[in-house]
């Protein structure tokens, strides 16, 4: 098990309005394992790690996320359903509601930090209710040496309060549970929800208002990896498209699997110190790295044992799809030691179409690359959510709209801007359906994904031919090292071809659809990126 040092200090949580609470500060891994199991939350399972469940909610609940709008963000946020304003007076009424509710009970605290990179480290106090929370937490954040905490003060806090539920008529919020952001106060506040990521999604929102903002650094929702040469490779892409799973890499060491920063000096750097991969079909065969990880240290989130063992049924998803697994990012063997890299070579836009329209591997202009992070693309699978019965797509500008509290125009820019500057190669890769759509099709082999992907790193597809797609414009090249040449363009793996046709006209009139709320800020060369109809 990855361990931290026991660290013991008297710390107050007074100021935050917490009184005469039980704290238990800093505790080691193996502590906050030992009271899981203790007090009944939690079961371990055949490999050591903790198996919990987060109750009601066990995702995301975007509705629910609130941004406090006052002089800081009230210019610079941009408002919507992504980003919902919320009083400084509600936020202060609630926060002393909550506040009063954590009072003379047991909480969890931890002193963390985020952004691997010196330069732009952020220091963060979490405050748990339950010991699990704080284990994720440990897992997920960058951990303080002991000297280090001597002199820790906190510039965020992260207050997490699944057992307090909100009256929406008093409080403000749209139902009993919670995440609100306030940048005066710099406490993102967490009730009635048990779902770890809204914590650790907490701090990268924050993030992605701040370093742009402040440190005219991007942010991304990205994975991303080292190869022996010292070429850096990120992965951008939707939960379920495989930003996890295609960065960890055998022959590439990995920085990060989800959110990183690309500085000025041309580096780019991890905000975490864990990975929170999806297990829904885990396997070893497919995700060594993954199923090797989950071990001592491990949290596993909604997962089901098979019949009278404690063993993982990963193809059981009676309680969510969205099964998951946290662990400290030394539970990977090859990792970037500093979590760093220098200014990238590839950029890879993932996204798993259920439709069977886009080609497994094309390479993009820059316009292209603009329009295409933009939109942000992937689809829904039918039965991944109540009431989806068909394929859907699912436009999440940046790929991760709901962590963006400014413009996507504003990190579109930017990326552009470095992609240029660095000369970057950027790729889409569709890790989704062939010789059909859902249901008719099938899903990408992850062995032929790998192999273009490395064949892309290793500049194998630099000299070959391309050609380009008919709708959407972008260059499909012809060959690839171990992957079938048919494979390559979508059109000839399925069995009726003006079918598809017909398909990929109309998959690409819902990308025109869904960008016509971007057009009056794009320029030329974006709109140029767009499909060809």
């Amino acid at each position: 098990m990855d361990t931290n040092t026991l660290f013991t200090k008297s710390i107050s949580l007074e100021k935050l309005g917490i009184e005469n609470a039980k704290i238990q500060y800093q505790l080691t891994p193996e502590e906050l394992h030992t009271l899981t199991l203790a007090s009944g939350q939690g079961k371990e399972n055949s490999t050591g790690a903790l198996a919990i469940n987060t109750g009601t909610f066990t995702g995301r609940s975007p509705q629910d996320r609130f941004i406090v709008k006052d002089s800081i963000t009230e210019d610079k946020v941009w408002w919507g359903k992504v980003n919902i304003p919320f009083t400084p007076a509600a936020f202060d009424a609630l926060c002393k509601k909550v506040t009063a509710h954590l009072s003379n009970k047991e909480v969890f605290v931890r002193d963390a930090y985020v952004c691997a990179d010196a330069n732009y480290k952020l220091n963060i106090r979490v405050v748990t209710e339950t010991p699990w929370a704080n284990l994720f937490c440990y897992n997920m954040f960058l951990r303080p040496t002991a000297q280090e905490l001597e002199n820790f003060t906190p510039e965020w806090t992260v207050i997490c309060a699944p057992s307090f539920e909100a009256d929406p008529e008093v409080d403000g919020t749209r139902q009993s549970n919670f995440a609100i952001l306030d940048f005066t106060k710099k406490i993102a506040l967490i009730g009635g929800t048990g779902y770890t990521g809204e914590m650790k999604k907490g701090i990268f929102s924050a993030l992605n208002f701040i370093l742009p903002v402040d440190k005219n650094t991007l942010p991304m929702h990205c994975s991303a990896n080292v190869g022996k040469n010292g070429d850096t490779a990120i992965f951008f892409g939707l939960s379920g498209t495989g930003k996890t799973t295609l960065s960890a890499d055998p022959e590439r060491k990995l920085i990060g699997d989800d959110e990183h920063g690309w500085t000025n000096e041309n580096t780019v750097f991890n905000f975490e110190g864990g990975c929170y991969a999806k297990v829904i079909n885990l396997t070893e065969e497919n995700e060594p790295d993954i199923f090797r990880a989950i071990k001592k240290g491990a949290i596993l989130e909604n997962v089901v044992f098979k019949a009278g063992s404690n063993e993982v049924d990963f193809e059981d998803v009676s309680i969510t799809q969205n099964t998951r697994v946290s662990y400290p990012i030394t539970h990977i063997d090859n990792i970037q030691p500093d979590s760093i890299g220098k200014n990238p070579k590839n950029i890879f836009f993932l996204t798993a179409d259920s439709f069977g329209i886009i080609p497994p591997i094309s390479r993009l202009t820059p316009g292209q690359a603009a329009y295409h992070f933009i939109s942000g693309y992937t689809a829904k699978v039918a039965g991944t959510e109540a009431g989806v019965t068909e394929p859907q797509p699912n436009f999440s500008a940046c790929f991760g709209a709901p962590f963006m509290p400014l413009h996507p125009t504003k990190y579109a820019e930017m990326l552009s801007q470095k992609m240029k500057d660095a000369d970057v190669k950027v790729w889409l890769i569709n890790t989704g359906w062939t010789g059909g759509p859902y249901g008719i099709g099938s899903r990408m082999k992850l062995k032929y994904t790998r192999a273009m992907i490395t064949a892309a790193l290793n500049g194998e597809l630099d000299d070959v031919e391309y050609v380009d797609h008919v709708v959407f414009g972008i260059a499909k090249p012809q060959t690839c090292p171990n992957v079938p040449s048919d494979f390559l363009n979508p059109r000839n793996t399925w069995e009726d071809k003006a079918l598809y046709d017909i398909k990929a006209v109309e998959l690409a009139q819902k990308f025109k659809a869904n960008f016509a709320k971007f057009e009056e800020f794009a320029n030329e060369e974006i709109l140029a990126g767009g499909p060809r109809i």
